[in-house]
């Protein structure tokens, strides 16, 4: 059995220590020691929709990425019952991770019945560490959709539990409209990435993300996602960009914007 002490022994290594910009340095003259990296969302989508064009350049700079989803999606389709909306939207993360060159892994808790327990918390935990991390990212807290909040609950607890052994990202979705009051610590220049991370988001047809014209849809306009990806671009002095909070051993890390 994986136990906590065992993925604290065999993570460690100055895993914590990693940083963004390590994992998504270039080095033309030295091989890439490959990490492995977990996503955690909410619903299928979700880890596309806040870190899929940092996903796309980690699997890029060689890194092996799980995208770690916490529901099934089931109440994701109005006219499907629970089973039928479940089915069709795990098919499409399996189209999207294939986009985006990542692994699926599915939790199976139910979409809008979600719940922390310590039986919950034990399976979310061995389900994680048995992808022996070096870092994983998940959503920001503090958000107005309680999958969201326990999914990252969840991980953060199971950092905690696992010694701070892997390094913890937190992403946004959705800002003002899901995420609230967050304040990025990282950046990352997605602008050669974003158009593939787009395909990726577009598997997912049942959520109506992405248009026919290959734009972001005006439902997605409304929630913020384009003007958040337009906006951090902006913050960075880029296109478009993708914006993270470090977790710290002693809280959310502080660092400069980026000139």
């Amino acid at each position: 059995m994986h136990t906590r002490r065992a993925f604290v022994k065999s993570a460690l290594g100055g895993a914590g220590l990693l940083s963004l910009t390590t994992l998504l340095q270039a080095h033309p003259t030295q091989a890439v020691e490959k990490r492995k990296i977990v996503v955690v969302g909410g619903h299928p989508d979700d880890p596309e929709c806040g870190a899929g064009g940092t996903i796309l350049l980690l699997v890029s700079a060689g890194h092996e990425v799980t995208l770690m989803y916490f529901t099934n999606g089931d109440e994701g389709i109005a006219d499907k019952s629970h089973e039928e909306a479940a089915a069709i939207r795990k098919k499409e993360c399996l189209e999207a991770c294939k986009i985006l060159g990542a692994k699926p892994l599915f939790v199976d808790q139910v979409d809008g019945e979600s719940v922390v327990s310590n039986s919950e918390m034990a399976r979310f935990q061995k389900l994680l560490w048995n992808e022996k991390p070096h870092v994983v990212f998940t959503h920001w807290p503090l958000d107005s959709h309680k999958d969201h909040q326990l999914a990252s609950v969840l991980t953060m607890q199971a950092w905690m539990e696992a010694s701070q052994s892997f390094a913890l990202y937190f992403y946004e979705v959705c800002t003002g409209y899901q995420s609230f009051l967050f304040h990025p610590t990282d950046y990352v220049d997605i602008s050669e990435t974003q158009a593939l991370k787009m395909k990726a988001l577009a598997c997912h047809a049942s959520q109506n993300i992405i248009g026919k014209d290959g734009r972001y849809t005006p439902m997605m306009y409304a929630c913020g996602q384009p003007a958040m990806e337009d906006f951090r671009g902006k913050e960075l002095g880029v296109t478009f960009a993708e914006a993270f909070i470090r977790m710290t051993g002693r809280g959310m890390g502080t660092f400069a914007v980026p000139s």
